[in-house]
């Protein structure tokens, strides 16, 4: 069968990518505009799509309620919501293509525990800390994490299964601290730590949009530049190293890439599960295996999910509110179940 390649490169960059991303990607972009109209518009307050637009592009609606409730309230909650899977979804893409395992996600490896504990402890003891102390703890939280799972998991180079089974251990450990911290907290503090916990967008600002932003800025696009190393050591260490490789580092600069992308998301909306194991899955559906052309799919897909499971939290039994992470978690748990089941003879 025939393959047809669109090929770009530079002294920085290389991609090659199937010809059909580009088209899979406008559908994706078509779909998330369609799921972000439909977040910011439906609610106790229902807004028409047109009014929708219209409010965002400074047009008179003929009232004035719109432009409070759309700029205020749920665009930049939808925003932040779209943000975080995109993190979280490019996270797990990487974390499955380092351990060269279906199942790696950053939540299941310990990533976002080690993210969340730091998150808590920040919320609990200094509660008074400024907003952008949270990504910084959340991040340092993430990237001790994954020093301590790298480094027990070395001998002799780092294997893809210790990686895995250390993540799970620690990940249990820092969960326990996790609690710990939470019994012994003030109980204003403590509901604060629970309802992030949950994983939720719920009350999110431009503030946050703004915080998160930088992250994206510049860990995504290094995502996409070190996308070929990642389909080199996907395919294991002495292969890598014959197609010339440096494979410590590479794989050090993407684990810290991994690491502050599942951060900034665990730090920006809580523990949101199961988008970097979903998101990745469904994009190499769509686009096959191929990095260059599965990250940035998987980016848009983690994105829709958690504006989509957003909305289904909100509407789903109005006027209860359900957090996104709860959402994903019932969509996930099944969804990782099964796909344990189907590769546990592989």
């Amino acid at each position: 069968m025939k393959v047809d390649w669109l090929v770009i490169r530079s002294q920085v960059i290389s991609f090659r990518i199937d010809r059909r991303v580009p088209v899979v990607l406008l559908c994706l972009v078509v779909a998330i505009a369609v799921a972000m109209v439909m977040n910011v518009g439906r609610g106790e307050y229902p807004i028409s799509p047109l009014d929708i637009v219209k409010t965002i592009l400074s047009l008179d609606t003929g009232n004035p309620d719109h432009q409070f409730v759309i700029q205020n309230l749920r665009l930049p909650r939808t925003l932040v919501a779209f943000m975080v899977g995109m993190a979280l979804a490019i996270s797990g893409t990487i974390f499955q293509g380092l351990t060269r395992n279906p199942l790696a996600d950053p939540g299941i490896i310990g990533i976002n525990a080690g993210a969340s504990l730091a998150a808590v402890v920040v919320i609990v003891l200094f509660p008074s800390a400024p907003i952008y102390t949270l990504p910084l703890s959340a991040f340092a939280g993430a990237l001790l994490m994954a020093i301590l799972i790298y480094s027990l998991a070395w001998n002799n180079g780092s294997s893809p299964i210790l990686l895995i089974l250390m993540g799970v251990g620690l990940s249990a450990i820092a969960s326990a601290i996790t609690t710990l911290m939470i019994t012994f907290g003030e109980i204003s503090d403590v509901s604060n730590a629970l309802v992030w916990l949950a994983g939720s967008v719920y009350g999110r600002t431009w503030e946050q949009v703004f915080s998160l932003s930088p992250w994206l800025i510049v860990f995504v696009p290094m995502a996409l530049t070190l996308a070929r190393h990642l389909n080199a050591l996907n395919l294991g260490d002495d292969v890598a190293k014959s197609l010339g490789s440096r494979v410590e580092w590479q794989r050090g600069l993407l684990v810290l890439v991994g690491v502050a992308l599942a951060g900034g998301g665990v730090a920006t909306a809580g523990n949101i599960g199961f988008i970097g194991l979903i998101a990745p899955h469904l994009g190499r559906q769509l686009v096959g295996a191929t990095h260059e052309s599965l990250i940035p799919t998987s980016a848009l897909l983690g994105g829709m999910i958690v504006v989509m499971a957003d909305l289904l939290g909100r509407t789903l039994f109005a006027p209860i509110e359900i957090p996104c992470g709860v959402v994903t978690a019932t969509i996930g748990a099944p969804y990782f179940l099964y796909l344990l089941i189907r590769n546990r003879k592989k």
